[in-house]
């Protein structure tokens, strides 16, 4: 069976990229590699947080401009960390005949690690985009958290290196994510 991939776009949405690590940077990469997306015909779907500081609707909820999802292309709403939980994107991307999900977002070790291994144990192969994912800017308060550069880093390292029984793991800069027909 040929690779069928989709572009996973999780949480970029007003609020949460206002206190991005890089926001700007990260925006930017996930921006050209669903340009990329769409010209090979590769589904990109939008995932977006919904919780107490992210209400339905406000401001801080919305997707950022540069990412929104344009017409016809699938939305799923979230209100844990999994992409998948109660969500419907399972039956969304089997409808779809994934195989391969191509993951990018925020934040890196919550909503992005927590999705990607749960797309692994669901049986699709997985592309972590190096340069799009990001997490929060962390202060003086925060001084129990590692900085945001070391756990992006972190969690690059260990996509670089993570073995999976019958998966197919790789990370790749959006510049270089492979986006034809295996």
């Amino acid at each position: 069976m040929p690779t069928r991939s989709a572009l996973l776009v999780i949480d970029m949405q007003n609020a949460t990229v206002a206190m991005a690590h890089r926001g700007a940077e990260t925006v930017a990469a996930i921006a050209g590699l669903s340009e990329r997306a769409r010209a090979a015909g590769v589904p990109v779907v939008t995932v977006r947080q919904r919780d107490e500081g992210m209400v339905l609707g406000t401001g801080g909820w919305q997707v950022v401009p540069e990412l929104a999802p344009r017409e016809g292309e699938p939305v799923v709403d979230k209100t844990t960390p999994d992409s998948f939980l109660d969500t419907g994107l399972d039956a969304l991307l089997m409808e779809l005949g994934v195989t391969e999900v191509i993951v990018t977002g925020f934040a890196t070790e919550i909503c992005v690690d927590t999705t990607a291994r749960q797309a692994l144990s669901r049986g699709y192969d997985l592309v972590v985009v190096a340069d799009g994912h990001t997490t929060s800017v962390r202060g003086p308060e925060d001084e129990d958290l590692m900085p945001a550069d070391r756990s992006v880093a972190q969690y690059n390292a260990i996509y670089r290196t993570i073995g999976w029984p019958g998966r197919r793991v790789r990370l790749r800069a959006a510049a270089d994510v492979d986006l034809s027909p295996a």
